[in-house]
């Protein structure tokens, strides 16, 4: 939070930071009222901060789940089930989920080219994710060939190393003032 808000005094208003959040932090009471200190200390925008929860934490504590849940939209985080498609959730569960963008695990993208039943899951998480009014991302990119068939799926929302590999702070204010890449609709 601290170092979004950084960023955001030098003028580079509008990134999103995400943060994964363990299964262990998700549970503890209170964890909602450390995420509205953080957000207050920095001064970070809610909209500013997403956090990622796996799918397999949200199937645990259903009712401290949900309340946790709510507690974090009210804050105006935006929430992501991260990995999904892995932790067996049920779909009338998923509906009730105050959440904002499903991530797709790895495993279903790493092999999206080659594996018509990985390439077949992935694309119907995307479609649920359209269907839902949720944001999909898919994780693990790293070949064009599955950027250009995420994107023919209507996924236009990717993370992985085709982009670039995590970078220390001072590297990625580099890269805002000079992208390494850019990436227009349209361009070839």
């Amino acid at each position: 939070c601290e170092q979004n808000a950084r960023w955001n005094e030098q003028g580079h208003r509008g990134l999103r930071v995400s943060v994964n959040v363990s299964s262990h932090q998700f549970l503890e009471a209170g964890f909602a009222d450390v995420v509205r200190s953080a957000l207050e200390s920095s001064g970070l925008p809610p909209v500013s901060l997403e956090l990622e929860i796996t799918e397999r934490s949200l199937l645990r504590a259903v009712a401290i789940t949900l309340n946790t849940l709510r507690r974090l939209k009210e804050l105006g985080v935006r929430l992501a089930i991260d990995d999904f498609g892995t932790g067996y959730s049920a779909m009338a569960y998923l509906k009730r989920l105050p959440i904002d963008v499903l991530k797709i695990d790895q495993s279903f993208v790493r092999a999206l080219t080659t594996d018509p039943a990985d390439a077949t899951i992935t694309e119907t998480i995307v479609q649920l994710a359209s269907g839902l009014n949720l944001t999909s991302i898919a994780e693990g990119v790293e070949t064009l060939e599955q950027l250009l068939l995420l994107g023919s799926y209507g996924c236009n929302r990717m993370q992985g190393f085709l982009f670039g590999k995590p970078v220390p702070p001072t590297v990625f204010e580099q890269w805002l003032e000079n992208p390494p890449f850019r990436w227009v609709q349209g361009d070839p």
